[in-house]
């Protein structure tokens, strides 16, 4: 390949590969890698695409360590890499939207939204979600009236007052909770709600145990938003005569407020999707239940599972359409904490 020269200020001319260099590589790349992959017969693309990548990093290195020099080389091998890691991250990602979409577009209409599995014969089509998207919605809104007030004022407690044994105590609490796996948190429910103290299986149950897992998540968003705050405000408070209780209320927490509503926000987002919980605890029900304190109901996670479970054609769309349902649920409350987020910062400028 011809390099490009290009003279700096000092008319020093270094050999440079041209703006269209790394391009002519990667379709190299593709090219050679195609061709191993027919010869070794390898039918998956997605192997033709590792390979390719390989191909591309270890050939721009080389071209560039004889024509740029070894130095130049190894930022481009860096860049490569770091291109190569971000495609190999979307690559998955956008596969797993596509194919959401492609399966779940055939039953996703509004008679779909706006019925239940009532009378529904599932290896038939027909039935509906709103059952099992109104239950997801009672089941987060009540987990989030739980979790959040405790976990902000645990934040506001590590922050702001805690310095002895008992916040290191429950530093140490909060990061054990962070890593607990969903499923203990729904066998700690239904042996202490349902098996101890003989309540019977309902949103509400599931709600405690999203509550669980929302709490930590929390509590560690709040805290390191309170930490951002500077010390300069609070001080300034202080120095007016303002108790602290009212500079919390009235400085920390308004500066921090963004932070804090997209933390919640996103922990919200996380615990939409969990499923073994509400497998143990919800239960299912393939009517509508609008009282979350007192029957079985549904959930969008758990309704997927069931329509998996059921293993033919037509719960096999139910189940895509669901899928994209709860996508689209939880792409929403991101966008939305997004817009708080961009609501709430910092103005810059005058």
């Amino acid at each position: 390949m011809t390099p490009a020269d290009r003279a700096d200020h000092l008319g020093i001319h270094q050999p440079r590969l041209p703006k269209w260099g790394p391009a002519v590589i990667a379709a190299g790349s593709a090219a050679v890698a195609i061709a191993i992959g027919l010869v070794a017969g390898l039918q998956s693309k997605i192997q033709w695409g590792l390979i390719a990548a390989i191909l591309f990093v270890i050939g721009q290195y080389v071209i560039a360590s004889r024509v740029e020099g070894r130095r130049q080389a190894k930022d481009r091998l860096a860049t490569a890499l770091v291109w190569v890691a971000f495609l190999l991250a979307v690559v998955p990602l956008a596969s797993l939207i596509y194919e959401t979409i492609a399966r779940g577009i055939k039953v996703l209409n509004g008679y779909f939204l706006t019925h239940s599995m009532n009378g529904v014969v599932t290896i038939q089509p027909g039935g509906g979600v709103y059952h099992a998207l109104l239950g997801t919605i009672e089941q987060v809104a009540i987990a989030t009236l739980i979790a959040a007030p405790i976990g902000l004022l645990t934040a506001i407690y590590l922050v702001e007052y805690g310095k002895g044994k008992l916040a290191k105590a429950v530093t140490f609490f909060v990061d054990v909770m962070t890593g607990i796996p969903s499923i203990v948190a729904g066998l700690f429910i239904l042996s202490v709600w349902i098996m101890m103290l003989g309540f019977g299986y309902s949103g509400f149950a599931g709600s405690l145990a999203l509550a669980i897992l929302m709490m930590p998540t929390v509590v560690r968003s709040t805290e390191e938003m309170l930490k951002l705050v500077p010390n300069e405000l609070r001080e300034a408070s202080y120095a007016l005569g303002v108790p602290k209780w009212k500079t919390i209320l009235k400085v920390v927490l308004p500066t921090s407020i963004g932070g804090i509503t997209t933390g919640v926000m996103l922990s919200i987002a996380r615990i939409t999707g969990e499923t073994a919980p509400l497998l143990l605890l919800v239960f299912g029900n393939p009517m509508i239940n609008n009282n979350p304190f007192e029957g079985a109901q549904a959930s969008l996670p758990l309704y997927i599972y069931e329509q998996w479970a059921n293993g033919n054609e037509a719960s096999y769309d139910r189940a895509w359409a669901a899928a994209l349902v709860l996508i689209a649920f939880v792409m929403i409350l991101n966008l939305v904490a997004r817009g708080i987020a961009r609501w709430k910062s910092p103005k810059t400028g005058r």
